[in-house]
């Protein structure tokens, strides 16, 4: 099982930088529309969509958001500040920081498919169009916004390990815990010190305090965005919201933080260039 996560981990690696790095912004989109597909897919199995409705919803998402994407200008090399994700950006903040937290206390579930489609589409949207939007700035913006996810998940996994006793939601994700989540902090903490210090050498003490709620938030609502599809999965009954990547599951479980956290990128990211 090791090696198959392993060799699976180090194939979705080449293939992403590969795609970050040699396709034009055109041809991210539509790799980026593509996943936002399959992602769908995957969510209308978690929702208990039929087949057919499930199908649909996939092809839908992947239309509506090569469609955003277009209208936005994310396929042209030359957009810089494309003002019109912020709706979506700001409904997805807005989503993750005021109704999830409830959410998961009151462990809800989906009333209907209705409702369930309409999750699905904030769910999914907002991070998708955010991966093309931050790519189009820089390829190392957005691999150094998913690195920090990635920090936030190895630092909260090894210190849970080692110093886990509370549980963060026992019922929902037996396996995390309160000394996992501060590791979690306290790792990206580290690690977006270091990046501003590299590309702001004259680091002073404003800087820092304005990062660090900034950096502690982010690390926030990636554990929260961890926690929603966990909760889902268990509600529905599901180890993996997918089998296409052997040994890690579905595309939804390699990237459940940060389907909350790219759009709040991508804002902070249209707020400093007004």
């Amino acid at each position: 099982m090791l090696k198959t996560r392993v060799i699976t981990a180090l194939a979705l690696l080449a293939g992403l930088l590969a795609a970050v790095f040699l396709l034009p912004a055109w041809g991210w989109l539509v790799f980026v529309s593509l996943v936002c597909g399959a992602a769908g897919a995957e969510w209308g199995g978690i929702v208990g969509f039929p087949t057919l409705r499930r199908r649909i919803f996939a092809i839908l998402m992947a239309a509506l958001c090569l469609a955003a994407g277009m209208v936005a200008g994310l396929h042209r090399e030359e957009t810089v500040a494309p003002f019109s994700l912020v709706p979506a950006y700001a409904a997805s903040g807005l989503f993750w920081m005021l109704c999830v937290p409830f959410w998961l206390r009151a462990r809800w579930a989906l009333p209907g498919p209705g409702a369930a489609s309409l999750v699905g589409l904030v769910l999914l949207l907002p991070p998708s169009l955010a991966m093309a939007h931050l790519r189009l700035l820089s390829p190392w913006l957005l691999l150094g916004v998913m690195a920090a996810v990635w920090v936030a998940d190895i630092a909260a996994y090894f210190t849970g390990r080692a110093f886990g006793r509370r549980k963060l939601a026992p019922n929902i994700s037996p396996g995390k815990s309160w000394e996992g989540a501060y590791g979690a902090v306290v790792g990206v903490v580290i690690y977006g010190l270091v990046c501003l210090s590299y590309f702001a050498p004259a680091l002073d003490l404003s800087r820092v305090l304005v990062a660090l709620p900034v950096l502690v938030g982010f690390t926030a609502v990636s554990i929260i965005g961890d926690l929603f599809e966990s909760m889902l999965k268990r509600q529905a009954g599901i180890k993996d919201s997918g089998s296409l990547l052997p040994g890690h599951g579905g595309i939804l479980d390699r990237i459940d933080s940060l389907t909350s956290t790219l759009p709040i990128a991508g804002l902070l990211v249209l707020w400093f260039a007004r």
